[in-house]
């Protein structure tokens, strides 16, 4: 087969911004094309076996769209701690790398600037928000916020409660479903909750 039905076989993958491998060998793209159209700055890796178009607009808000990329590119990866505390704007932490969960179960992929947290209950509070093209899964606020107990320093986690529990955000603090996730995840808050609603 020529180049030029290679490309032309690779033009349905350059209307969404990432696609895999396994995708495009479907199509009759061999991996070694692949590595062709990395070579020449019309696609890029951004994990093993996905690639993303360098062209295509994600839609995402800046500061997002490399962890969106990131999560897309971990078949059960969700969004959570940072990362998570981030989107919720409850962290003034900068986030220097995606903070990615996987099931306990599972092998932690290896993904540039990225730290992959092994949890058990993947279920609890999960949720999917859109992100310019993309559904994204993320940890709702409430099991973000007793991750952070669980797994952040105090001071994150306390900084961050203060915020979920300003009503400037704009959304409620559900105190019940806060406390039912930390019961859940056998980590007390109670009293942190008390210092600061009291």
């Amino acid at each position: 087969m020529k180049l030029s039905k290679y490309q032309a076989l690779l033009e349905q993958f350059l209307k969404e911004p990432i696609f895999k491998a396994s995708d495009a060998r479907s199509k009759g793209i061999p991996p070694r094309m692949l590595a062709y159209f990395c070579q020449k700055g019309i696609i890029e890796r951004v994990g093993r076996g996905v690639y993303r178009v360098v062209e295509a607009s994600s839609g995402v808000d800046l500061d997002f769209e490399e962890l969106v990329l990131t999560v897309s590119s971990i078949p059960k990866g969700v969004v959570c701690l940072i990362s998570a505390l981030s989107y919720y704007q409850l962290t003034d932490q900068i986030m220097r790398e995606y903070w990615i969960a996987v099931p306990n179960a599972d092998t932690s992929p290896k993904r540039p600037h990225t730290r992959i947290i092994r949890m058990r209950n993947m279920t609890l509070g999960l949720t999917t928000v859109k992100m310019g093209k993309y559904k994204v899964k993320i940890f709702d606020r409430e099991r973000t916020i007793v991750d952070a107990f669980r797994i952040l320093s105090d001071e994150v986690a306390i900084k961050a409660l203060q915020a979920y529990l300003k009503p400037s955000t704009g959304l409620k603090a559900d105190l019940p479903k806060l406390s039912k996730y930390a019961k859940a995840l056998r980590i007390n808050i109670n009293s942190y909750i008390m210092a600061l609603t009291t």
